[in-house]
């Protein structure tokens, strides 16, 4: 397998060093062997200058291109906000270097054609960040679907229920600024494309791709401009079929996180974004709970697959070709409130 660099070090420049790259993110690029971070930007630059001292990282700037032109950095980490994806991930392939984008890979299916597109062209890796691929529970639960432990699966069901929380979805109505998840120009779709993104890339992940989808959205609260409600059936290439809903104006009372996949001898079910647990349900025995524990950087499992992937290693399973199949379903979920 090639290097897609040379050297023997991936050292990354991260553009937009938010709160995702606090814990999440960056500080595992710290920890993983052959991996460093040698430069930051942001816009504002004396965020960027506190989160370099902060982290211990020497150079910091506020222009995204002198970031992504510094001959000490190899490989581009892309944490910006979705609106921005596709802009630096063509100017990261232009610049000849392996690029690790957040998710969703970008607003919309047409803008992420245009990422594997350039990365094609410039022949250097797209990954994306879906580091649920590789957290212990959600590994578990692959190995359990894999080997039959529930039968012949038949169906998956998703539930999401959330209330208005204004420090996770801003109301128009308060003195608080709009959080950005919720402005479809910057996000793409809303809170449902920010966190249905890795459910439904964990089901690709798992499952195959989805063949056919159906999908409902509307707007029912009026807060702000993104869809608030979603409702879908699918159908995977595998024949499995799937349904979902998701709702983020339910009341306390109606709150719901949960992932089940129904089989002909039992059950699997999960809180996708709760506790680390894994309940095994059937009929022919008492039920199980698996707990898991998991990574402080709960990122650093996957990023340490686009390490060995970058210095020829290794394979990461997260790819801008598997991520393009999400942004797709999730388009076609909600194809009535934003393709109308």
């Amino acid at each position: 397998m090639d290097k897609k660099i040379s050297g023997d070090t991936v050292k990354w420049g991260i553009l937009g060093v938010g709160d995702v790259c606090e814990v999440k993110s960056a500080p595992a690029m710290q920890k993983i062997p052959h991996s460093t971070v040698t430069a930051v930007m942001r816009r504002n630059g004396e965020k960027a200058k506190d989160y370099a001292i902060r982290h211990g990282i020497n150079t910091w700037y506020d222009d995204a291109d002198a970031l992504i032109n510094d001959p000490n950095v190899n490989a581009i980490y892309i944490a910006t906000p979705p609106n921005a994806h596709c802009e630096l991930t063509l100017k990261a392939a232009q610049a000849g270097k392996p690029i690790y984008v957040e998710k969703p890979m970008a607003r919309t299916t047409a803008e992420c054609e245009k990422m594997i597109a350039a990365c094609q062209k410039a022949k250097v890796p797209l990954y994306v960040a879906y580091y649920r691929r590789r957290l212990p529970n959600f590994e578990k639960l692959k190995s359990l679907l894999d080997e039959g432990s529930i039968g012949d699966l038949r169906m998956v069901r998703i539930t999401l229920h959330k209330t208005i929380d204004p420090d996770i979805v801003a109301n128009i109505t308060s003195n608080m600024p709009v959080n950005w998840r919720t402005d479809p120009e910057v996000a793409g779709g809303g809170y449902f494309f920010d966190l249905a993104a890795h459910q439904l890339d964990y089901l690709d992940y798992v499952l195959g791709p989805i063949k056919t989808v159906v999908g409902h959205a509307a707007n029912q609260a009026g807060l702000y401009q993104a869809a608030d409600i979603i409702s879908s059936s699918f159908v995977f290439e595998s024949g499995v079929q799937g349904s979902g809903t998701w709702c983020f104006t339910v009341d306390s009372v109606s709150e719901k996180d949960e992932l089940v996949f129904i089989g002909s001898k039992g059950q699997l079910r999960l809180s996708f974004f709760g506790a680390p647990e894994l309940h095994i349900e059937k009929s022919d025995r008492s039920a199980e709970t698996l707990t898991f524990e998991l990574p402080h950087h709960i990122q650093q499992p996957l990023i340490q697959t686009v390490v060995d992937d970058i210095l020829g290693k290794g394979n990461c399973p997260s790819t801008g070709k598997s991520a393009v199949r999400t942004n797709w379903v999730m388009e076609e979920m909600t194809r009535n409130y934003y393709l109308k």
